[in-house]
Formats: structure tokens, C-alpha cells, sequence
């Protein structure tokens, strides 16, 4: 650090925190906080350079002990097998007789609801040539225990992934993710001397050869949609990651990234999400504290209807990348466009050693943020529930063209409801579009999903609506199919691309 930039740091630092500090006064933890920033201030106010050089090495210490997780090898092994018993009881609870004649191979059943596929032989064969970014779509904070059963089911190590720190305020939740590989990120955190020391953990991590999961949207998606936009930053901490190496001549320097789709046909916290994305003041509250998933009976109820229904998760691995967004083949070589092998140490090859270029750096992080956002959309998942959500909401629009939209939402329309018989035509227009789109391989289809009719498809969505929520969000009565929660069929359809469809 230039001692000549010390000082501002410092107050930067002390400012942010002093600002985030004033909205949490009614916390020990914050009376804590401000009580040590009020030393470290007067401590840069009356010191030299020597002592401001001691105060920014205490804050970033402060940083670092809060970020960091305490792995237990123990703890790991007893969570791995509590959470596939736990499941597959929840899983048995509709049929207590299939859980009495199929003990104890029945708590092995939990692999039939959640379907791993894509390039998961090739994650095994590079994750034991270099270390691995798993790279996945964030909807819900169910993700976190769902890759981490993926991973226990892959025969993988445990990863390190940067979890919210709102979820280690539930007690029992918080031990386990504080002992499994979670490091915090406290996100009401804006100093840049944080995050820099959030990046250069995760960094570190991977010149130490652990292998990180990131959530490169940086939080869940509020809308429903596919992430579009990635956080660069904590995104090239794998690049830099990758000079490191290379400047000290590990003997395994590679770093592959793995994008992930996790698809599921209900959103646990959906109603919370779209209700912060739609309200504007809502939009910038980037922590939700008292969403679906702190609350167990909402989590419960989530589980058993998805579950009864003979419902899957699909988790789609995708072809690695190089951390320049090259292709990777299964021995780990990086392909050019044409699939032909080519040498990256020459993206990072200075006159005399490998080297950092913050410009060139940035521009690789970007391309590999575009392979990666295209192998969402590729990879993404379609069910029932959210090509029906498209239809409603294609309807809704088209009959309503001259309304705002955020009204439209507010209020359904003019019409309460439409034929059953125009929902089946529509349905079938958008299920041959929808499949028309994942022949081209631009995107997936559930395989129940790809042999329904428009009946059976319609039906199964009304069942899985059913499953969930308490209150309707479409129904149907007689011949007609009535619409009821807007911002529910917003939410499911924004699943889907903008282009391609009906």
C-alpha cells in the first residue's frame, strides 16, 4: 500500500462504516463495531504514518476474522448424513407404507427427485487436476445446501462459497454453514478496503488450491430471470488467482470454471423476491432479512408439495471454462473457437514474466462473464409451471395493450379469466416454440414437460400452485381458467427468454 493513500482509506473505511453503523445502533454487535472504529479514528488522527500503517492493518484483521468460515471435518460428516435421512423422510411422509417397506433403502430415493446431469465426469477429472470455480444461478437460499448436497453426491470435497451473513443469524443454521465452508459477506458493508479484502480472501483461497463456489449475480435473483449481469470483480479473482500461480511456479496453477443451472419448478422465497424487485424503494433493499426461508413451516410446506407431486431439481453442470472464458476439453487444455488446443499462459506472458495488466485483466474477465451468462441461458431448465406463467401473462398483455404494465400487475386486466379452450391453444403454440428453441440448443425442457399435451401440462402447473401456495394463483372453474396472483406469473414466466417465443 502507498503509504501516501493510507489515510484516505482509512477514513473512506470509517466513513462507510459509520454511515452503516447509524441504521443498526440498537445492536450490541453494532455498539461493539462503532466503539472499536472510534479508537482506530483517534488513533489515525494523533498518529504518524507508522501508526496509521498499524490502524489499517487492525481493520483489515477486523474484515478478515468476520469473513472467515471454520471448516470441521466432523461436523461435514455428520451433516452429510443427516440432511439425505432428513429429506427422504420429508420425501416418504405421503406414504408412510413406502417408508416402512423400502427401510433403509429408501432414504437412498432422494437422488430420483433431484437430477444431476451435464458435464459432472468432467468436473471430477479437472477438480483433481486444478482447483474449480462452480459457478451457479442464485434464486433461493435453498441453492447453498442443494450444491453442497450435489457436490457429497459427486464424491467432491466440500467447496468454500461466500453465504449472506443475515443467514448466520439463525442459530442453528449459522453453526452449520460457519463449520461446512461458508465465509461471510455482509453486503450493507460498502468500503472498498472490505471488499477488497472479501476478494483477496477468495482469491487466496484458490492460490491455496481450494476449490470456491460463486454467486456471480451476487445475490438472488429478484425478478425470476436467468442472471444477465455478473459481479466482475469477486468473477476475477480467479484470473488473478491464475498469475499467482504462475509467478510462483505451482506445479498445478489451472483454475477451471464451471457454470451450474439450478432449476426448480417452484421458487421457495418467490413472493418475497418479486415484491422487492417490483416495489421501488424495495429495489435497492439488497438484503431481505424475513423472507420464506427463515421461516421453517413455510420451508416445510415448500419440500412436501414439490415433492409429492413427484417434482425435480434439475442441476445442469456445464462445459468448463479457462479463466480467460475459453472452453476447456476433459484433459483440461484450453480450445480456441475452432476446438483447437491453445496455450493460455500466453494470455498473462509478459517480455521476461507473467504479469498483471489491470485493462487486459478486465477484458478477459468480461468475455469469460459472457460464456458464462450464455451457458445459463443454454443450460436453464423449463417446466410446466413457468411456460404456463409465460402463456397467462402473453394473454394478459395482449388484451390489456393499452394499460401500464406495473398496473396491469396490480390489477389483472379487464378480463378475470379466459376459455379453457384459447389457454389450450395458446399453450400449444408456446410448447411448440419452446421446443422448437431447445432442438437449436438454446435452452432445456423438463422431459415430463417435453411429452405433455396442453392438458396435462396446464394440469400439472395448477397442481404445483396448489402444492404451495395458500391462495390461488390460477385456478380452474368450470371451462374457464381464472388468473388470480400477476406478480406470481411475472415472476415464473421471466424464467423463460425474451426471444423465441410467442
Amino acid at each position: 500500500q502507498d503509504p501516501r493513500g493510507v489515510e484516505p482509506l482509512i477514513f473512506d473505511t470509517l466513513y462507510e462504516e459509520k454511515k452503516r453503523l447509524e441504521t443498526e445502533h440498537h445492536s450490541k454487535q453494532a455498539r461493539q463495531e462503532s466503539s472499536f472504529y472510534k479508537k482506530m479514528q483517534s488513533r489515525t488522527l494523533h498518529g504518524g504514518p507508522k501508526e496509521q500503517a498499524w490502524v489499517l492493518e487492525k481493520m483489515i484483521r477486523h474484515f478478515a476474522e468476520e469473513i472467515a468460515g471454520h471448516f470441521n471435518e466432523s461436523i461435514y460428516r455428520v451433516a452429510t448424513r443427516i440432511v439425505p435421512v432428513g429429506l427422504n423422510l420429508l420425501l416418504n411422509t405421503w406414504s408412510p407404507l413406502r417408508l416402512l417397506r423400502d427401510f433403509p433403502r429408501g432414504f437412498g430415493k432422494l437422488g430420483d427427485h433431484i437430477l444431476i446431469q451435464g458435464e459432472t465426469e468432467m468436473l471430477q477429472a479437472l477438480a483433481r487436476k486444478g482447483t474449480v470455480i462452480l459457478v451457479p444461478t442464485h434464486c433461493s437460499n435453498v441453492d447453498s445446501p442443494l450444491i453442497g448436497y450435489v457436490l457429497y453426491r459427486l464424491g467432491l470435497p466440500p467447496f468454500l462459497y461466500g453465504a449472506g451473513l443475515n443467514l448466520f443469524h439463525n442459530r442453528w443454521l449459522g453453526f452449520f454453514m460457519d463449520h461446512l465452508g461458508a465465509y461471510k459477506v455482509d453486503r450493507r458493508k460498502k468500503a472498498k478496503l472490505y471488499k477488497d479484502v472479501l476478494k483477496a480472501f477468495a482469491g487466496y483461497s484458490l492460490e491455496l488450491g481450494c476449490d470456491n463456489l460463486f454467486f456471480s449475480g451476487g445475490t438472488r435473483s429478484r425478478s425470476g430471470a436467468v442472471e444477465s449481469r455478473l459481479k466482475l470483480g469477486l468473477l476475477g479473482m480467479g484470473l488473478d488467482a491464475y498469475i499467482h500461480n504462475l509467478q510462483q511456479g505451482r506445479s498445478s496453477p489451472d483454475i477451471y470454471i464451471f457454470p451450474c443451472t439450478l432449476n426448480y419448478q417452484l421458487v421457495l422465497e418467490a413472493e418475497t423476491l418479486i415484491e422487492d424487485y417490483l416495489q421501488a424503494s424495495g429495489r435497492g433493499r439488497y438484503i431481505i432479512q424475513d423472507d420464506e426461508f427463515s421461516r421453517l413451516r413455510r420451508i416445510w410446506e415448500f419440500l412436501s408439495g414439490i415433492f409429492s407431486l413427484d417434482s425435480r431439481i434439475h442441476v445442469i453442470v456445464s462445459r468448463p471454462l479457462d479463466v480467460f472464458g475459453n472452453a476447456v476439453d476433459s484433459e483440461g487444455n484450453s480450445l480456441d473457437p475452432r476446438g483447437r488446443s491453445i496455450d493460455r499462459r500466453k494470455y498473462v506472458a509478459g517480455k521476461a514474466a507473467y504479469s498483471f495488466e489491470k485493462q487486459r485483466d478486465h477484458e478477459y474477465t468480461e468475455e469469460l462473464a459472457r460464456n458464462i451468462v450464455a451457458a445459463f441461458r443454454r443450460d436453464t431448465v423449463i417446466s410446466s409451471v413457468q411456460l404456463v406463467s409465460r402463456t397467462l401473462m402473453s394473454w394478459l398483455r395482449e388484451q390489456n395493450p393499452g394499460m401500464d404494465f406495473y398496473r396491469l400487475l396490480r390489477t389483472g386486466g379487464a378480463q378475470p379469466s379466459l376459455p379453457l379452450t384459447e389457454a389450450y391453444r395458446r399453450l400449444r403454440r408456446q410448447h411448440a416454440a419452446l421446443l422448437a428453441l431447445a432442438k437449436s440448443g438454446k435452452i432445456r425442457v423438463d422431459a415430463k414437460l417435453r411429452a405433455q399435451d396442453p392438458v396435462a401440462l396446464l394440469s400439472d402447473a395448477l397442481a404445483h400452485f396448489k402444492s404451495y401456495y395458500r391462495h390461488p394463483v390460477l385456478e380452474r372453474r368450470g371451462d374457464r381458467l381464472f388468473h388470480e396472483d400477476w406478480k406470481l406469473l411475472f415472476y415464473y414466466q421471466n424464467r423463460l427468454p425474451t426471444e423465441g417465443l410467442p
